[in-house]
């Protein structure tokens, strides 16, 4: 059971760890990506395999290997994952689906470009990536496993910020000053004066 669970932890690692590296397929080519007659997602789905593929060869000799082996550690575990979801829950009915997996950058023709800043948008830019790094973080620290700390830590460090740099340049470039206007007024982590700003709102 346990080994069971520890292969798991290191596969939603594994997959956590590639969304980035799938972004980055995506946001520096959005232009060809737009013109192909076809979606763009039956060569970008293929190309998500394959990174997922090479991370996982590429970790598998440390797929086992723990820093340490406590249940103790379940209870950050737990909640970083529980904020996690509740931050995919808070952005899912005004995001969309179509947002969520690049289509309505890929294909702005078939829809609507709207700049999302409210619900937790109105508080960080980007709480997508916020909620993948806390439950990849969540899995992390639950397992004890070194492969996944690592992940982590290139999540966190470099890929992920690399991500967000790409795709707020996009951003950008779709929505001009309407995003600068947004970028100059909320920040990437979440900022506690936003909340009581909006607390105030709602109280009003």
């Amino acid at each position: 059971m346990v080994a069971k669970l520890l292969l798991i932890a290191w596969l939603v690692s594994v997959i956590y760890s590639s969304i980035p590296l799938f972004w980055f397929a995506i946001h520096p080519f959005a232009d060809s990506w737009r013109r192909m007659h076809r979606s763009p997602y039956l060569l970008l789905l293929p190309i998500w395999c394959v990174i997922i593929l090479l991370l996982l060869g590429t970790t598998w000799p440390w797929h086992v290997d723990k820093l340490y082996s406590s249940p103790w550690m379940l209870l950050p575990a737990s909640i970083f994952f529980l904020f996690g979801l509740g931050t995919y829950a808070g952005i899912r009915s005004k995001f969309g689906t179509h947002k969520l997996t690049g289509e309505a950058e890929l294909r702005p023709a078939e829809h609507d470009q709207q700049l999302i800043t409210t619900g937790l948008h109105a508080r960080m830019r980007h709480p997508i990536y916020i909620a993948h790094l806390s439950n990849l973080a969540a899995w992390a620290l639950g397992s004890g496993l070194s492969i996944s700390f690592i992940l982590l830590g290139i999540c966190a460090l470099v890929t992920f910020p690399l991500m967000i740099w790409m795709e707020e340049r996009e951003l950008e470039k779709r929505f001009g000053e309407s995003f600068r206007a947004y970028k100059a007024r909320v920040p990437i982590i979440p900022s506690p004066r936003l909340r009581s700003v909006d607390i105030r709102n709602e109280q009003t």
